[in-house]
């Protein structure tokens, strides 16, 4: 397949890989309302939404029965994407009410989870939800317009990014990007990255939406953060590690764990450079990375994933959300022009839901994937 040179970004315009191969405008509508009906008002092995009161709802990580801040940002994207300004509304009220610091070192920033009554379990902060969140907020202020706090979208954004860069200039806190590299960093306090957490496609746009001082900071972030996965993606097999130094190399094991491998963190790169050029398309070597991982894939059937070391080698121990996984390969289907572009899409439009205990970080990426195959997870 011959790719245009330029983005959605300046075309407009949006790939429907799904109807590209050979679905209907009508099945894949179809297919994008049963979804988000499923996820927020279906049965107790579906859903993942629960509205709290007149003004609050929460997604619930059914896996650990707690609230995430990469959740509620990620679910607050899904709806505005699908022009669900109540159920965003809802997510943002109660991320603002019980999970936003209003002061001391993590001022701006969000607990990265909390109870179902929005009793916070850990105080620190997830960086993936922040970027998610200020996204979100943003193409709402630009779809729905701005109101009164706090649904004056964009001015949100620009706080939680604010606070991104420049937080602990002042000597309380550390920011969520490291000033030397403009990486972004797996914790506020860490002196490492997690390939995942790398938006390119989200730094563009925050170049031109965020604080004007720092729209250069942003531009450098993109250009890093794309080399950065360079470094990050094995040359061989697409394969990422969880965690991930400033050159790209794994971490080193930390205490809560080893995520030196290619396991669930890691699934969400491959959607995330297909994303990236979807939108911006500066980086040809993203076609060559989305062929590699959709060719490491290709002939392991979903039920056999496993974790891997990050050149191939699998462990006597399942893929906790092959859902997921498979979502993103299919996801990669808007990069890739190899020989298992197609069979992930296919595969991706055959596999349903996933239901039960584990269904939650599954399906994000199952809605995420769906939405991007489909021309429907757009700029705003």
């Amino acid at each position: 397949m011959k790719f245009t040179v330029q983005g959605a970004v300046e075309t407009g315009e949006y790939r429907n890989v799904l109807l590209e191969s050979g679905y209907t405008e009508q099945q894949i509508t179809a297919r994008l309302e049963e979804t988000w009906s499923a996820l927020f008002a279906g049965d107790d092995e579906t859903r993942i939404y629960f509205p709290v009161n007149d003004d609050k709802g929460y997604i619930l990580d059914t896996g650990n029965l707690d609230v995430r801040s990469e959740g509620m940002s990620y679910e607050m994207m899904m709806a505005v994407q699908m022009d669900k300004k109540e159920v965003f509304d809802r997510l943002w009220n109660y991320s603002k009410t019980y999970m936003q610091h209003t002061d001391g070192r993590y001022k701006d920033y969000f607990a990265w989870h909390c109870q179902p009554d929005g009793t916070r379990i850990s105080q620190g902060p997830a960086p993936d939800g922040e970027e998610f969140f200020a996204m979100a907020l943003f193409f709402a202020s630009h779809r729905w317009g701005d109101g009164p706090k706090p649904y004056n979208y964009a001015e949100q954004a620009r706080n939680i990014l604010r606070a991104c860069v420049h937080q602990g200039e002042d000597g309380n806190g550390d920011p969520m990007w490291d000033p030397a590299t403009r990486l972004i960093k797996f914790v506020p306090e860490s002196p490492f990255s997690d390939p995942s957490y790398h938006l390119p496609h989200f730094y563009e746009l925050f170049a031109r939406y965020a604080d004007e001082r720092d729209h250069s900071f942003w531009t450098e972030a993109a250009a890093a953060s794309r080399q950065y996965l360079h470094q990050a993606c094995h040359p061989v097999t697409g394969l990422s590690p969880e965690y991930a130094n400033f050159d790209g190399t794994a971490a080193e094991p930390q205490p809560h764990g080893d995520y030196s491998h290619f396991f669930s963190d890691a699934y969400r790169v491959a959607a995330n450079l297909a994303l990236d050029w979807e939108w911006f398309r500066k980086d040809e070597w993203q076609i060559e990375q989305s062929n590699r991982i959709q060719n490491f894939f290709g002939d392991i059937q979903v039920s056999d994933y496993r974790r891997y070391t990050v050149d191939g080698k699998p462990f006597d121990e399942p893929a906790l959300h092959p859902v997921g996984l498979l979502a993103a390969n299919a996801m990669a289907s808007l990069a890739a022009d190899g020989p298992y572009s197609s069979h992930f899409v296919h595969l991706f439009w055959n596999t349903p839901l996933r239901r039960g205990e584990r269904r939650y970080y599954d399906n994000c990426l199952y809605f995420f994937s769906l939405l991007a195959l489909s021309g429907n997870y757009r700029i705003y």
